[in-house]
């Protein structure tokens, strides 16, 4: 493509300043193809192509949204984050998923539980809630080869006003993203949108987590799903691929940091972070959220 774009500026003899725009732009755009191609070709991203794939991932999924909600409606002042895992675990067991966290990763949990300035990978323990606690719950599962993933933040009772509100920018930011997980768009606009939900509320971001592609494992292509407008982010969604799309909207701190168990992750201020999360199918008419409880409930533009 190259030579042939060489033959053809000599051909035509533009001049030397305007050439070599044309001809740098001509070289990003093939660069940035061939990586389109090299990602979304290979084994490692899920791209729904067959009956099969559509109904393995959305049974995952579906069992991992049911997990979910019967976490947060058990959600009191007195139980333990283990009783809520257990809750969790006879749920998937239910449903004849396993655990994606204790499969992949040997997570000492069925689900993460994160409590407070715990902003992810929060250990299930006897650790009894109590009121105005920040809960959030993520379950991830692998069931019959395929993955979901889910997650959800609470208060336990009354919070403040300002962490009501960080609340529910969480959960718009996350409509915000998905609104734009559609075939055809960059990856970035959904990290855009996220970050621009967050920044309009007073907050800010993690920009040390993000988002994934899920589908035969837990964590696939696009690997990362930032938060942010990551500028180099830029390569276009196919129709078909499916993504974990997930908020970490934070009260001031923009970096988490792992702890002594070698899971738990915190800010430096330990600033209280909120997160959602839905495994969302990205097509040409737009998002389809596999853990939409019930499934077919989507977002769209107030």
């Amino acid at each position: 493509e190259v030579f042939d774009f060489l033959f053809y500026q000599n051909s035509i003899r533009l001049p030397d300043r305007i050439g070599r725009i044309v001809f740098y732009f001509k070289i990003c755009q093939m660069l940035k193809k061939r990586y389109n191609k090299k990602v979304y070709e290979s084994e490692e991203i899920m791209i729904i192509r067959s009956e099969k794939d559509q109904a393995g991932m959305l049974a995952v999924s579906q069992a991992c949204a049911i997990a979910r909600q019967a976490m947060l409606e058990a959600i009191e002042v007195g139980i333990t984050t283990l009783e809520l895992d257990e809750i969790a675990r006879k749920v998937l067991k239910e449903y004849e998923a396993l655990s994606a966290p204790e499969h992949f990763y040997d997570f000492p949990g069925c689900t993460c539980i994160s409590v407070n300035e715990v902003v992810a990978h929060g250990i299930p323990s006897a650790y009894q809630l109590k009121e105005g606690d920040k809960v959030n719950v993520d379950v991830s599962a692998v069931l019959d080869g395929y993955c979901g993933d889910t997650g959800a933040t609470v208060f336990v009772g009354e919070t403040t006003k300002r962490r009501g509100k960080l609340l529910k920018a969480s959960e718009d930011a996350l409509r915000a993203g998905i609104l734009e997980a559609k075939a055809g768009n960059q990856l970035n606009r959904i990290g855009g949108a996220i970050f621009q939900e967050a920044r309009k509320n007073g907050f800010t971001v993690i920009k040390n987590l993000c988002g994934h592609g899920i589908g035969k494992s837990l964590h696939e292509e696009p690997s990362e799903i930032m938060n942010y407008l990551e500028r180099t982010q830029k390569y276009r969604l196919p129709d078909g691929v499916v993504l974990a799309i997930e908020t970490f909207i934070s009260e001031s701190d923009e970096i988490v940091y792992e702890g002594s168990d070698g899971w738990t992750l915190t800010t430096q201020k330990k600033s209280w972070v909120t997160q959602f999360e839905h495994t969302v199918q990205v097509t040409k008419e737009g998002p389809k959220i596999l853990t939409a409880l019930p499934y077919g409930l989507q977002y769209s533009m107030p």
